[in-house]
């Protein structure tokens, strides 16, 4: 396992001792269990900044929005009899009437 040395203001050194008085952990477990979260946080959020970067890239090509566009049009009737399905209406059932008339 590895050392780290770290400095931190008084306030925050009081806080952490507080913390691991009322958890009862020691002060290492927390600041390790904070640091974890923090990298998987920064982790997730560079995956999406990316996921989003190349989404835009790509939407940016004609073609693919066509093709996105097509696929979703195919998923549609499946969509539909997955909602039907959903709030209990049965193949053949009449189209309810809509609340928001």
């Amino acid at each position: 396992m590895g050392t780290l040395t770290l400095r931190l203001p008084e306030k925050l050194d009081a806080r952490l001792t507080v913390l691991a008085a009322q958890t009862h952990q020691n002060r290492s477990e927390l600041v390790r269990a904070a640091l974890e979260k923090f990298l998987r946080d920064q982790e997730r959020k560079q995956l999406m900044d990316t996921l989003v970067s190349e989404a835009k890239a790509a939407y940016a090509d004609e073609s693919v929005r066509r093709e996105a566009r097509e696929i979703a049009e195919d998923f549609l009737p499946l969509d539909n009899e997955a909602l039907d399905l959903a709030e209990g209406r049965k193949p053949g059932d009449p189209e309810p009437e809509r609340w928001w008339k």
